[in-house]
């Protein structure tokens, strides 16, 4: 089921179980939240680029947490609409009619994420 709203609610259900799993597997998970701090930090690709092509990779991949995730992450690197916009064209293109059912949800979880930065 797509969901079109709630956002951070979805975030803070995977902390529970996610908590849980890291600590059956902390190197592991080590591993994967450095990689990913290096591959999403500013380099010649500012991180905020970084963050939209990671929502339209989660898209493509039919991943609301990762949506959700990404979104999230997107707007506090501030992201633009029109540079995620732009990025879920990507998506579309490489994702086809699956990935176009899932482009709304990435839309409107960073734009709720966006309208929660903005106001602080």
């Amino acid at each position: 089921m797509v969901h079109m709203h709630g956002f951070d609610d979805q975030l803070k259900e995977l902390r529970s179980p996610l908590r849980d799993l890291r600590h059956h597997i902390p190197e592991a998970w080590d591993g994967f939240v450095q990689l990913a701090k290096h591959a999403e930090q500013d380099g010649e690709i500012p991180g905020r680029i970084k963050e939209a092509f990671t929502v339209a990779i989660a898209v493509t991949h039919g991943c609301e947490g990762c949506i959700a995730h990404h979104a999230k992450a997107a707007a506090r690197a501030g992201t633009s609409e029109q540079e995620l916009a732009e990025a879920l064209a990507v998506a579309l293109l490489m994702g086809g009619g699956p990935a176009s059912m899932y482009l709304p949800v990435a839309w409107a979880a960073f734009q709720e994420f966006q309208e929660a930065e903005s106001a602080g």
